[in-house]
């Protein structure tokens, strides 16, 4: 399916040569504002000017499906954490949970003392041919996208002269944010704390803007220290809540040995006196074998059917289902239960026989470590290549944030391109680059 190219940005219709010079202009503006994924020109930010246009209507529909879906999500974590009701009734296996690498022991019957465990949410939603929404994946550990999201939308409306882009990502998201932070930690007083790893993180730039529009201290770790059971910056004051954004997911390192991050958080956490956006142990929610249960579960737990379902997805660990991916690999798309950011992911219909064979091999030595889905087709956007519009696959990757009352799911987004034809896999390791979202 095409989608509306939004030209009726007047400046877009000028010719092959003005559109190139709208591009090189648009990524010179991200360029010189620091906007990289990564240091240096080579992970520089590629962002196509013509902005991808959703009406209104599409987008009430889309953001109350992505508002199922966490509090689907957040209902399944608490059940997984708890009681295991959902799991006692069949909705998800049980080996899922107890398999899942994310899952943290320490955490069970320990639930938050306010807000959600899910705070922040950024689903990966594709289009099909019939023009339906769905969710191709969930990351609700540590998503990234938002700054980026609000940069790209500011220098495509920049460089086209539109004087308020129809996105409220740059307000509602960092305000959304802190309302999550605050009301993780009920009663707590102190400062709210973005967590980073640094300059060594490739999503650095989003963590300092994050930071600064949200009004939150950016630190780094050897910037906290736990005092009894608390957490205090430096220099003695007391931190409220954090929002991590670094690569440290887990309580335990390999060894059973708590992390030195959990060695400064688990502890005042658990005991109520500090509060955290996106709980350790949400990346059970995150692992792909659910996804093949998250429709059943908006319908056990909301008594809804989903509006934006989750592409098919085929849990590999039942013998049946295993044999019938096997004879049909070539058609399907494979991927790592754990895997991120498009890797190892093996696209049946364009993948040569050797990369088959090795998933095929892959599948078969480890099949709970693998998922399967029916592939589907990405919608397309017209892309300036070489001065024309051509035709290249999208995803978006809207963002939800809940902080225990409500889900809110600013308008707007990134929309993420894959610059090569042909090209379905739109991460930025596969050149794929990004394009604002706009909702009229």
């Amino acid at each position: 399916m095409e989608e509306s190219n939004g030209t009726e940005v007047g400046a877009l219709d000028e010719g092959p040569h003005v559109r190139d010079d709208l591009a090189r202009e648009v990524n010179r503006l991200l360029a010189e504002r620091g906007v990289e994924f990564g240091e240096g020109e080579e992970n520089a930010l590629r962002v196509d000017p013509v902005p991808r246009l959703l009406d209104e209507g599409e987008w009430a529909v889309l953001a109350a499906g992505v508002r199922q879906r966490v509090l689907a999500l957040e209902a399944f974590l608490d059940d997984a954490y708890g009681d295991q009701q959902l799991i006692a009734d069949g909705i998800v296996p049980e080996r899922i949970v107890a398999g899942s690498g994310f899952f943290e022991r320490d955490l069970v019957g320990r639930p938050p003392s306010g807000g959600a465990r899910i705070s922040v949410a950024g689903l990966d939603i594709v289009r099909d041919d019939s023009g339906q929404f769905r969710v191709l994946e969930d990351n609700a550990r540590n998503p990234s996208g938002i700054a980026y999201a609000v940069a790209v939308s500011e220098a495509v409306a920049e460089v086209l002269g539109v004087d308020q882009p129809p996105t409220d990502m740059g307000k509602a998201a960092p305000a959304s944010l802190r309302r999550c932070l605050e009301a993780s930690a009920p009663g707590v007083d102190g400062v709210l704390v973005l967590l980073t790893e640094g300059p060594d993180n490739s999503a650095y730039y989003e963590h300092r803007r994050i930071a600064a529009a949200a009004d939150l201290e950016l630190v780094e770790l050897d910037g906290l220290r736990r005092d009894g059971d608390r957490v205090r910056l430096g220099d003695g004051r007391r931190v409220r809540s954090v929002y991590r954004r670094t690569g440290q997911d887990r309580v335990r390192d390999d060894d059973g040995e708590l992390t030195a991050e959990a060695e400064i958080l688990l502890e005042p956490l658990l005991s109520g006196n500090l509060g955290m956006a996106n709980w350790y142990g949400t990346g059970v929610a995150d692992d792909k074998s659910v996804y093949a249960y998250v429709d059943d579960l908006i319908r056990q737990v909301l008594g809804e059917e989903p509006l934006v379902p989750s592409v098919p997805t085929y849990d590999l660990l039942d013998a049946e289902r295993l044999r019938e991916v096997l004879d049909r690999i070539g058609e399907l798309v494979v991927k790592p239960r754990d895997g991120y950011g498009g890797k190892d992911v093996v696209v049946g219909p364009a993948a040569s026989r050797e990369e088959l064979d090795a998933a095929r091999a892959a599948i078969e030595e480890d099949p709970d470590g693998w998922i399967a889905q029916e592939p589907v087709t990405l919608s397309t956007h017209p892309t300036v290549i070489h001065g024309d519009f051509e035709p290249r696959h999208v995803d978006l990757r809207p963002f939800a944030f809940h902080d225990g009352s409500d889900v809110v799911v600013p308008t707007g987004g990134l929309t993420r391109v894959a610059m090569q034809e042909g090209e379905v896999i739109v991460n930025s390791s596969r050149d794929g680059g990004g394009k604002a979202t706009w909702v009229v």
